[in-house]
């Protein structure tokens, strides 16, 4: 146990039972009891007693492990521990008065009617102190747990995050520098070109890690340069088209999310066109949200079914970046066109 909480409890052990004993100096006063040196030693008697087997019971609590279990399996050995914790208070306090002399009452009584009636007396003390203790810790655990749920979750989400953000297909960077090597004889000032648009994806993929949005201009850019070295491979076959709203622009997405979409739409759809086809990209605002639509020339089963790590974790990001309203489907709009569609909320504050 830490040593600020083992101060915090004995302070509130000994301020507790202090307080009763002043109560009932004070109470005795009350009804014109002469407060006498024999009637604090019996008061001190009671609140050491009280202190000594509360503390015990305490240990007994704690070793035992009766805080972790529910409240329900906790409830029945409390009360029984209350019992015994009654009695031995009890015993102890009859046999110091006892052999002190510090009875305060003149007519004697046996034992076992003096033991019942001072262990009801303890449970009116006991009972309390028990319950404040024990529901103490167990708000104490429930908040606990909280936090530490809380905290699973988050290291979950950044887990998932940085996987999700660190993945990129190394298939395209060896295409990318096959297609480099192949213009570096026959075009060497596109080859730099080519050089510098892989570099600025690379590095953006190194950052996303560190980031979880980025503006819709910085991806944009990003997908520019991804779409320029694809272009060197594919050539005529791919045609690409931008309808943008440049209110979009500066609009928060996940970082290389687009990246990976239009990376599956060319991976899944144009590359198994024997003519090749068209990527059209539009960003545009929908009632509240901004819209991003991936268009590509192909079909739905490879893109939906393949490895598209993406794809499948496209959505989950999005809610946990943006809440449950974002959103993310894929389907054919025609018979040989399928489009890529993400809804993100907008910050109304902004």
């Amino acid at each position: 146990m830490p040593k600020n909480a083992s101060r915090y409890y004995w302070l509130c052990q000994i301020s507790g039972w202090g307080f009763l004993g002043l109560v009932m100096v004070l109470f005795s006063s009350t009804f014109e009891q002469k407060i006498t040196v024999k009637l604090i030693a019996f008061l001190a008697v009671v609140v050491i007693a009280g202190i000594l087997t509360t503390h015990v019971f305490r240990e007994v609590i704690r070793r035992s492990g009766w805080l972790m279990l529910p409240v329900e399996k906790a409830l029945p050995k409390l009360l029984i521990g209350v019992l015994l914790t009654c009695v031995v208070d009890s015993v102890i306090r009859i046999v110091v008065v006892d052999s002190l002399g510090l009875s305060m009452t003149r007519q004697k009584m046996d034992f076992i009617p003096r033991l019942l009636a001072t262990t009801f007396d303890n449970g009116l003390l006991i009972i309390p102190w028990t319950l404040i203790y024990y529901f103490y810790h167990y708000i104490e655990k429930s908040r606990k747990q909280q936090l530490d749920t809380l905290k699973l979750e988050a290291l979950v989400k950044e887990l998932e995050l940085k996987t999700i953000k660190s993945h990129i297909n190394p298939h395209f960077i060896f295409n990318a520098l096959n297609s480099i090597r192949a213009l570096v004889d026959e075009n060497p000032v596109r080859a730099r070109t080519a050089i510098t648009e892989l570099s600025n994806i690379l590095r953006s993929s190194m950052q996303a890690e560190k980031l979880e949005t980025v503006t819709f201009e910085k991806e944009l850019n990003i997908v520019k340069d991804y779409l320029a070295l694809e272009h060197i491979r594919f050539e005529d076959r791919l045609q690409i088209e931008y309808a943008i709203d440049e209110d979009t622009l500066d609009q928060p997405i996940p970082p290389m999310m687009l990246q990976t979409l239009v990376e599956n739409a060319i991976k899944h759809g144009i590359s198994k066109q024997v003519g090749g086809g068209k990527v059209k990209i539009i960003s545009d605002f929908s009632d509240s949200y901004h819209e991003l639509v991936i268009q590509n020339t192909g079909y739905l089963n490879g893109a939906r079914n393949g490895d598209g790590f993406g794809l499948a974790s496209t959505k989950n990001r999005l809610q946990i970046l943006f809440g449950q309203k974002a959103n993310f489907d894929i389907r054919e709009i025609d018979v040989n066109t399928v489009e890529a569609r993400v809804l993100i909320p907008i910050d109304q504050g902004k």
